[in-house]
């Protein structure tokens, strides 16, 4: 990849299986959106960032290009040779198609607390709501970025707050499992450094300890937040998928890169058309 400085922004070309509208788009994150022009602008940590693709080349508008080599090749994981994991686990013919279908998919390296809160919130929600309530949040109990966007509020912050005063995200049940998560993480029950490197099994049990955090929000949280990559969420259409087409398990070929293979399956079964017609269907 080569970086160079232009128009006020930074290009960065040769960027190869990366979509930026699949990854940001299939469910990982909420607080980017698209613009009318195609870009997109997303708020992370303290900084914001408006970033369009032309092929394999990006463009990160108002970005030095140490910003982009030091906050966004690794937020995006670009860094990484994806073309050598859908190798891998292209050993099964399935996940072959599955990876051929969806190619530019990333995992994210979102911020672990973010992550967690974000994922609590978004049980039993669709993607738009989901996106509304983090961005009252944000705007509620984040820090001002001085362009209209805010922080994600930290959990020190939260902590502190009560059921009523997260009354206004219009969370329902959600926000005392929020605040049960803050008070967790701020009095050092949970450490969102130590779930980093913690044996997996460990640190899913170890979330699992929060009011309404269950298997599905933890394994979510672990590979968007953690960046655990053997962390595979099941949801209503992955199930199906694993019932109807692997007899119930992930292939061997995909177990550990686990997470990269259900982003591709989800986005394959949900969209290619290739499960047979369920009684039901939800959003992830």
């Amino acid at each position: 990849m080569e970086l160079s400085y232009i128009n006020g922004g930074t290009q960065l070309s040769g960027v190869h299986d990366f979509s930026l509208k699949d990854t940001l788009d299939c469910g990982q994150c909420f607080r980017w959106d698209e613009m009318p022009d195609k870009s997109f602008s997303g708020v992370v940590g303290t900084h914001f960032l408006n970033i369009s693709q032309d092929g394999d080349t990006l463009f990160f508008k108002d970005c030095t290009p140490d910003e982009v080599r030091e906050i966004w090749i690794p937020y995006f994981d670009l860094d990484r040779d994806y073309a050598q994991i859908k190798e891998k686990i292209s050993e099964n013919p399935v996940l072959a198609k599955a990876a051929e279908y969806a190619p530019g998919i990333r995992i994210l390296k979102q911020e672990p607390w973010e992550a967690l809160c974000s994922f609590i919130l978004s049980q039993n929600n669709n993607i738009k709501r989901i996106k509304g309530i983090v961005r009252t949040l944000c705007r509620e109990f984040g820090e001002p970025l001085g362009n209209g966007e805010y922080t994600f509020p930290s959990y020190t912050v939260l902590a502190q707050k009560s059921v009523e005063d997260l009354a206004v995200l219009r969370a329902g049940f959600r926000a005392k499992y929020v605040l049960d998560a803050a008070r967790r993480v701020n009095d050092a029950l949970i450490d969102l450094e130590a779930l980093k490197t913690a044996p997996v099994d460990e640190a899913r049990k170890n979330l699992m300890e929060i009011h309404g955090v269950g298997s599905k929000v933890a394994e979510c949280s672990l590979l968007y937040g953690f960046y655990r990559l053997e962390c595979f969420p099941v949801d209503v259409w992955i199930r199906r998928a694993l019932d109807e087409l692997f007899d119930g398990n992930m292939p061997d070929c995909a177990k550990e890169y686990a997470g990269i293979a259900q982003q591709y399956l989800f986005h394959y079964v949900r969209t290619g058309d290739v499960l047979k017609e369920p009684e039901t269907a939800s959003a992830k």
